[in-house]
């Protein structure tokens, strides 16, 4: 099978791992609202973040730097095995020693406690980082939803017996580290590859000089990611944190799906190709293409239906979370167009260039989150929207260096899909608003016909990403590849 017939069988293994794992969590989180308050939520959400940014320090670019190296050795996969263990007890011992100090800061007793329980799933995690590794650059993406859609049903279930029981935030805890373990049983599990002792120290630090770039960036992107957290339970109230946490989470649903499948497929396959532009090129155009093509209209419906959605399948406590919902939809639609455009100095190994880009970004997004903080929470909100339209500038530069896909192209290649999808959106927002209609009727007559009348208008304008999805679907349905 050739390139592209590799990574669309990778992308719709992983679209699926993606859609059970996160589908079960969302279904998960849904039940857990009935037994569990906004300020629970609040509390997981700042512990949440402590240890996402410990995590980044216990992978440290070795994933990627493996998954992109040419010709990887045992001695290469040992190296960044024994590192990752080695980075992930250092990890877990600064969370463990932060964690009164992080308690005292929001003078949260609980979050202490939490955050040493919760950080144990920083030192499971370094056990599996390899086994992702290997499995990604075989193109095995089934065997990654073999082990995580399992592991999270299993701690899912867990999380929900323990919430009725009366555990409270521990419930999540409690699936946090099922999850964590359980996927990286599986993982040893499918796949074929073990460490043995022969490790090398120019190895590590070949990876190293990539992967550490890499990991300074993606540091610098998770710290800034869940600063918000942090700043809002600090600056206001855990329970505001909660809705914020809570609404973060649903959104992440839509953009994880489709965003992280097609960064996690076609990292590895661009790779391959990485010395030649004009084949980069036009993979990424069309990726671009099919991807903003299927996640604009996404986020946009979201948007517009989140408050008879939160009607029907939610609490009253949760309404508040619902503008929440809608803004970072509208922050998070340019997410694919960015995550391609960071995904090209990844494959053309430019760490350097990549954590230059970070540096910027983050300097211009803390700007606006400082000038976005006199105007309450939904100045933060509408702030984290501005930040991401500037931040496309940046992204796209080097594009237009590296491969010749300047912004122009670009623009050109997402526009019509951002328009038609605004526009429906737009349309089925009013509808709601005006309409006084029950909420389950909204929902159903809304977002049966919203979808169709998308697509129904794509074909009548001759879109090109719709042709272009259609064809790609075609031929791996066919096996015409």
């Amino acid at each position: 099978m050739n390139l592209a017939g590799k990574t669309i069988r990778g992308v719709l293994w992983s679209f699926s791992e993606h859609i059970g794992r996160r589908g079960i969590n969302v279904v998960v989180t849904l039940v857990l609202t009935r037994f569990l308050a906004p300020e629970d939520f609040g509390l997981m959400g700042v512990m949440s973040s402590v240890l996402a940014i410990a995590g980044g320090l216990m992978d440290s670019g070795f994933r990627l730097a493996l998954i992109r190296r040419e010709d990887a050795t045992q001695a290469d996969y040992n190296t960044a095995f024994f590192s990752n263990i080695g980075l992930g007890v250092a990890a877990y011992a600064i969370v463990y020693a932060a964690a009164p100090t992080i308690a005292g800061f929001y003078d949260e007793p609980d979050i202490g406690v939490l955050t040493r329980a919760g950080g144990v799933v920083i030192l499971i995690n370094a056990f599996s980082v390899v086994q992702n590794a290997v499995l990604s650059r075989e193109f095995d993406f089934r065997s990654l939803l073999l082990a995580s859609v399992p592991a999270s049903l299993i701690s899912g279930v867990a999380a929900v017996v323990l919430a009725y029981l009366g555990f409270g935030i521990w419930a999540l805890i409690g699936q946090m580290i099922l999850n964590a373990s359980f996927s990286s049983i599986f993982l040893w599990r499918n796949s074929s590859w073990r460490p043995t002792l022969a490790a090398s120290r120019r190895s590590f630090h070949e990876m190293f000089s990539f992967g550490s770039r890499m990991f300074a960036a993606t540091a610098l992107d998770t710290v800034f990611n869940n600063l918000y957290v942090i700043v809002i339970a600090k600056v206001f109230y855990v329970s505001i944190a909660g809705y914020y946490f809570f609404a973060d989470r649903i959104k992440e649903l839509i953009i994880n799906q489709l965003v992280s499948s097609i960064k996690t497929v076609t990292y590895p396959a661009f790779s391959t190709i990485q010395n030649d532009n004009s084949r980069l090129k036009d993979g990424y155009r069309k990726v671009l293409q099919v991807t903003t093509f299927t996640l604009f209209p996404a986020m946009s419906f979201l948007a517009a239906l989140s408050k008879p959605l939160f009607d029907v399948f939610l609490p009253d406590i949760w309404a508040p979370a619902v503008p929440y919902l809608q803004l970072l939809c509208l922050a998070g639609i340019m997410i694919p167009v960015h995550m391609l455009n960071l995904n090209i100095l990844q494959v053309k190994g430019r760490s350097d260039l990549f954590l230059r880009l970070e540096i910027l970004k983050k300097t211009m997004l803390m700007v606006v989150l400082v000038i976005s903080l006199k105007f309450g929470i939904f100045g933060i909100l509408i702030g984290r929207v501005i930040a991401s339209v500037l931040g496309y500038f940046p992204n796209s530069y080097y594009s237009g260096k590296l491969i010749n896909y300047p912004i122009r192209e670009q623009i050109v290649d997402f526009l019509p899909a951002l328009f038609l999808s605004s526009v429906i959106g737009g349309l089925v927002y009013a509808s709601v608003t005006l309409l006084d209609w029950a909420a389950s009727t909204e929902l159903a007559v809304f977002g049966m016909l919203s979808g169709p009348l998308y697509l129904a208008l794509a074909y009548l304008f001759k879109m090109e990403a719709l042709d272009l999805a259609m064809r790609l679907t075609r031929r791996q349905y066919l096996r015409e590849v």
